[in-house]
């Protein structure tokens, strides 16, 4: 959850919440606020830098992330003024799934009310058939949907009466490294890393309304290195994930096709129609000069380039996402958002690749936030501040492990090696029982 940040001029109320996005091209820092602990957010102020030291969603330099997410904290400690300490942070990465399992519990041989501890025990008893490689760990519990003797679609069964309690449960799992790697930039930077939360979850909570979760859709963020995918559906998450392609391959491909620069491929991808059919205007051509020399190309030929990538992420990886999630309806369609989303034509045209509505968005909030920052690249940062609402609401909706517990990873330093500690002992972590127990302790 979000903590206070703290106030250069020492008064705590109203409350403040800041949300770090860790992105390839960027880093972003957004901040709001809020009148006591149930009021809706405002956001007062964003602050971003260019992204260094990441590359496809990873950490890659950590002295040069550090330097960025420094950069973005001071840009937005200086159009809030205030100080902050405190972030929850959103990142990425190329080997981010998630894991869908199944549990019961039996509620007793007569009906009676399903209380917090049946909860997390039917959540245990889903994550017991998660099988988790050693050198990774989950990082959200997401319950997709309950049933209660039989009664499927289900979104809270505190307080209702059966006698036996199913769950469908949805566990992302993320590379420790990873995770050990972001706190450890966020940390060095002079931030207390509050909570975590996944980018595509992140990204789609900014970007997708409420009705839409309902009727089903796919969110899709096109990001530098990586591009986030959520499929919801019932107003849930049903399905996330991160994929390997995004923007900068895009613009790689240009640049390694008209054998151009990279920053020049760049500036064509960002001002050229891309999506436009040239197929009965050969003669239309792009012509520029960059370094004394004189460069033609055909416009059709642009267009060839980067629509295939767009069709090999959308009609071969997209849609084998979707496939995975097994939500069968998703008339909400496919929502699009990021820096790519800006390109002309690029609803018309995804809508006729897959056959279905598509809408670009702007983060749901883009009226609450900083002009000149309020766009489709900023959707993520945006849903930070939702998530963190939503959980503090419904403690069962995204369910973490407390933050103490998910740094006690299992690591081993140099320092280390040859020595043995009672940490070694205890690398399989506490049950989800008791980390439902420290937050409901938390919040109540």
């Amino acid at each position: 959850m979000f903590k206070k940040a703290s106030a250069s001029s020492g008064y705590r109320d109203p409350e403040v919440l800041v949300g770090l996005d860790l992105g390839t091209s960027k880093v972003t820092v957004v901040v709001a606020e809020r009148e006591g602990p149930s009021g809706e957010a405002q956001i007062i102020g964003m602050g971003q830098a260019p992204s260094t030291g990441i590359r496809k969603g990873l950490i890659v330099h950590l002295d040069n992330a550090v330097r960025s997410v420094r950069q973005a904290v001071s840009d937005a400690e200086n159009m809030v003024g205030l100080e902050l300490s405190d972030a929850t942070v959103s990142f990425s990465g190329g080997d981010i799934h998630s894991i869908r399992s199944k549990g019961m519990i039996s509620l007793g041989r007569s009906p009676r009310t399903v209380m917090q501890l049946d909860v997390g025990r039917v959540i245990e008893a889903a994550q017991a058939d998660v099988a988790v490689p050693p050198n990774q760990m989950i990082l959200h519990t997401i319950p997709v949907e309950y049933s209660l003797d039989g009664n499927t679609g289900i979104d809270d069964p505190l307080g209702m009466t059966g006698m036996r309690l199913d769950i469908d449960l949805e566990s992302v799992i993320v590379p420790i490294s990873t995770v050990q790697n972001v706190y450890n930039c966020v940390d060095r930077a002079g931030l207390n890393v509050t909570g975590f939360v996944i980018k595509p979850l992140a990204s789609a909570l900014g970007m997708i309304t409420p009705e839409e979760a309902i009727a089903g859709v796919i969110a899709v963020d096109i990001g530098g290195g990586t591009s986030s995918i959520a499929v919801f559906a019932d107003g849930r998450p049903k399905h996330l994930a991160v994929l390997s392609v995004g923007g900068d391959h895009i613009t790689n491909d240009v640049a390694s096709v008209l054998k151009i620069p990279i920053g020049k491929a760049e500036e064509i991808k960002k001002e050229v129609d891309l999506f436009s059919d040239f197929s009965d205007y050969q003669e239309d051509r792009l012509e520029f000069d960059h370094n004394g020399r004189n460069y033609s190309y055909s416009l059709s030929d642009l267009t060839d380039i980067v629509q295939a990538r767009v069709d090999e992420l959308f009609l071969s990886l997209v849609k084998g996402e979707v496939a995975n999630s097994g939500a069968p309806m998703l008339s909400g369609g496919l929502v699009l958002t990021g820096g790519f989303a800006r390109s002309t034509g690029i609803d018309l045209y995804l809508s006729r690749l897959m056959d279905m509505p598509v809408r670009v968005a702007f983060p749901v909030d883009s009226n609450r936030m900083p002009p000149g920052r309020n766009g489709p690249e900023y959707a993520c940062a945006s849903g930070i501040i939702r998530y963190a609402l939503e959980q503090e609401r419904d403690p069962f909706r995204y369910i973490e492990q407390p933050l103490d517990q998910l740094l006690k990873l299992p690591i081993k330093r140099s320092q280390d090696i040859g020595q043995h500690s009672d940490a070694e002992q205890e690398t399989k972590g506490p049950s989800i029982i008791e980390s439902i127990k420290s937050v409901l302790k938390e919040l109540f």
